[in-house]
């Protein structure tokens, strides 16, 4: 079993020092959905919910998110990112969110995609819930990654 990163000879947590990798592309791409009423679907699709433009509002949310990654999780180190995005696709019972974060760096970014894509859906929850407290959210996961020591990686299907 190979050794985990962020624990030090002791068994403490640390974070892990990059100050020696090379600065690589490295680029990586997340997934999650949301599942609703149809009710709430038809609102978000017609641009109909009374706090405004849920998509926009939901974009802007992630991308600022995949920003702020480090202040979230413990030992993640703080990136200059170079590119977020954040796109939706709507399907019979909800919505699919899809979060792409890239830099030139030392570091992979396969946290920032994950949390750019949660916090995007934890938006469209609190955009819709007048409409529909029984949303659920599910299925987040990383799609892709590229680039690193570790080099590609895809998601089985």
């Amino acid at each position: 079993m190979n050794k985990l990163t962020h624990l030090d000879d002791a068994g403490n947590a640390a974070m892990v020092d990059v100050s020696t990798k090379p600065a690589t592309a490295r680029e990586a791409l997340a997934e999650g959905r949301i599942t609703m009423s149809a009710e709430a679907l038809a609102a978000i699709r017609a641009g109909a919910v009374k706090k405004g433009d849920v998509l926009a509002t939901a974009r802007i949310a992630g991308i600022m998110a995949a920003k702020k990654t480090s202040e979230l999780i413990p030992l993640c180190h703080p990136l200059m990112l170079s590119k977020v995005a954040v796109d939706f696709e709507f399907e019979a019972d909800g919505l699919r969110v899809t979060a792409l974060a890239r830099l030139s760096g030392q570091t992979g970014v396969e946290m920032e995609a994950l949390t750019a894509a949660s916090v995007a859906l934890l938006t469209i929850y609190d955009m819709a819930k007048a409409l529909d407290k029984g949303m659920v959210i599910g299925g987040l996961r990383l799609l892709e990654k590229r680039g690193g020591k570790s080099g590609d990686w895809k998601a089985a299907s």
